[in-house]
């Protein structure tokens, strides 16, 4: 079982490998990419922030324990740091496992616990000429 955790600057390139593992019946990769349009505005980038140790630690402790539980082959995660414009990945996600169903479970549970509890957060970069509405305060 192997787990690999990667956290670099800007858009990540292609899949830099094989994603072939012995013993897999399904590989699956899913790759998140930043969208043009963000709440009610368009935006010209996402600018990601990392409190990379922690983060690090979080993403393999996540891997494993998702190795564990839906019997996992291997996990390999890339995750940006900084800015990446529209339409480049900014998050990779490479599960192998023995049959379909776990590593289709396994991705959707990954992507929540990172949403949830990683340390990355991302900040618009709007397009020129555009103002995001001020937040209302809560009733």
């Amino acid at each position: 079982m192997s787990v690999t955790v990667i956290i670099s600057d800007g858009p990540l390139g292609p899949l830099a490998s094989d994603t072939h593992q012995h013993g897999a019946g399904a590989v699956l990769c899913f790759e998140g990419v930043v969208r043009e349009v963000e709440g009610q505005g368009r935006i010209a980038a996402l600018d990601y922030q990392t409190y990379e140790p922690m983060a690090q630690r979080m993403l393999s402790a996540i891997a494993q324990d998702l190795i564990a539980r839906h019997r996992l082959i291997a996990v390999h995660v890339e995750h940006s740091r900084g800015r990446v414009p529209v339409a480049q990945r900014s998050f990779r996600l490479v599960i192998a496992a023995p049959h379909r169903k776990e590593a289709l479970l396994a991705t959707d549970e990954f992507i929540d616990r990172l949403k949830r509890d990683v340390p990355i957060w991302k900040h618009a970069i709007w397009r020129e000429g555009f103002e995001p509405p001020e937040p209302t305060a809560a009733a």
